[in-house]
């Protein structure tokens, strides 16, 4: 008997529950050294690299790229080369996930889905001994848990209607042609004939029925695209709760969201929906902070002023540099400012801590490497996660003022817009100068209209005085 070892998905940080299989670095079957990456497996808003503790070989890849898998959940099979094939299916079939939401993730599995528990193994071994296992090329294009269940199952690519992208088999498709054409076993008075071959549940089959939707025409939002009751009523406008079907439409591309967005999605709708947002606004004269900056050898950016005047000022305003924690306010004596940085899959936070210890040039260094990693997904949990204020600039996309929404737990953001000539007083004269507009967000659970109006006056002082910086 080989010795196999589970490869699961992996836990970093307490609140992570599932993980993206982004990129797998080995081939199925090839022998890899200690320390290789296996696999890239990205989280809420960074791409972990998975290193091999010891040299081996990953003998099956069961989890396909892009596949979202909870914590614990088997994504491949390690071993040594030249396994039987048989041992590991074997142990794939016996393997029961670590930790609940494995084990609901692989509950979900069709009971059509060919692989069994070890218990019904057994019990259904006679039956089981009457499938001839098939073996599919490995030129085939067939997606990981595709091949191990056409296989088992005694299926050949012929025998498979394919549905992916480039003609490639997937697990539904393997499922579409285990289950053949049998009839749906309905209660009822309701008959249901001409879509047997839809993969829908029977409650979305009824409705379908009672009210003539062809479900070949409802695309299904459920696991491997079932069809659920959801899916019909949005079809026909029924249910409240029903979201409309993302139908296909000639010239319309259908992006499902990464990990990444779909974070940034819960925890956006979250703040809009929970915290009391209040808004205050300023113009800040940026002539002098302009002509500062281009004096300098290495200048570095705005943003590394702003972050160095925002630290400075959250100290002389506190009531400004805090978290909000169920019904508790948490205020810091030191400034971690959170800068938005604008990634290819998204808006992410690396935090400046202790801004205020730091000097202007210190904070350039600072974000450039936060900035670069940010963009390559390298970003470790606690350099993204935490800090007591936020700052969003988008002046350098040309926007003039936005409102921007807190990012929770903290307390406030400041929205920062590009810098334009306008005419202001100085000293009695009007003149024209850049004129920055800012807007500051404030979470007015734990800070009032005075606090934040106070922490802007230090800031605009700060930035038309930056020798002060």
């Amino acid at each position: 008997m080989a010795a196999l070892k589970p490869f699961t998905m992996p836990k970093w940080g307490i609140e992570m529950t599932e993980g993206t299989v982004a990129q797998w670095q080995v081939e199925e079957g090839k022998p890899f050294a200690k320390g290789d990456v296996i696999v890239l497996i990205e989280t809420d808003k960074i791409t972990n690299e998975v290193e091999a503790e010891a040299d081996g070989c990953l003998v099956r890849i069961l989890a396909g790229e892009q596949e979202t898998k909870p914590v614990g959940a088997l994504l491949g099979v390690m071993g040594d080369t030249g396994v039987d094939a048989g041992e590991v299916d074997a142990f794939v079939a016996s393997y029961k996930p670590s930790g609940s939401s494995a084990a609901e993730a692989e509950s979900e599995t069709p009971s059509s889905a060919p692989t069994q528990s070890a218990s019904s193994s057994k019990r259904n071994e006679g039956a089981a001994q009457q499938v001839k296992r098939s073996t599919i090329a490995r030129d085939v294009a067939i997606s990981p848990a595709a091949r191990f269940a056409a296989e088992a199952a005694g299926l050949q690519p012929s025998d498979i209607t394919p549905s992916g992208r480039h003609g490639r088999i997937t697990r539904q498709d393997v499922d579409k042609a285990i289950r053949g054409s049998r009839q749906p076993a309905l209660k009822g008075p309701i008959e249901i004939t001409g879509q047997e071959e839809a993969y829908a549940s029977p409650l979305a089959r009824r409705i379908a029925a009672q009210n003539g939707v062809d479900l070949s025409q409802v695309t299904g939002t459920g696991a491997r695209g079932r069809i659920g009751k959801a899916d019909v009523l949005a079809l026909i406008g029924g249910g409240e709760e029903a979201q409309a079907a993302p139908l296909a439409q000639e010239g319309v591309e259908i992006i499902p969201m990464t990990a990444m967005r779909k974070t940034i999605a819960r925890r956006l709708t979250k703040a809009k929906q929970a915290i009391p947002h209040i808004y205050l606004r300023r113009a800040v004269r940026a002539d002098r902070l302009i002509a500062l900056r281009q004096a300098q050898a290495k200048p570095g950016t705005i943003n590394d002023y702003l972050i160095r005047a925002s630290a400075l000022a959250l100290l002389e305003v506190p009531e400004v540099n805090v978290q909000v924690h169920d019904g508790a306010i948490h205020r810091f004596s030191h400034a971690d400012i959170s800068v938005a940085v604008a990634t290819d899959k998204g808006l992410i936070t690396p935090i400046v801590k202790h801004a205020n210890d730091l000097t202007v040039k210190e904070i350039a260094e600072r974000m450039a490497d936060l900035a670069a990693r940010a963009r390559e997904g390298k970003l470790k949990a606690e350099e993204f996660q935490g800090g007591s204020f936020s700052i969003s600039n988008l002046g350098g996309f040309g926007v003039d003022a936005f409102d921007a929404i807190i990012n929770p737990p903290q307390g406030a953001i400041l929205a920062v817009g590009k810098a334009r000539n306008a005419p202001i007083d100085d000293g009695g004269e009007i003149t024209l100068a850049p004129v920055m507009q800012l807007s500051l967000s404030c979470d007015h659970r734990a800070i009032d209209g005075a606090d934040g109006a106070r922490f802007l006056a230090a800031l605009a002082e700060l930035l038309e005085n930056p020798e002060r910086l």
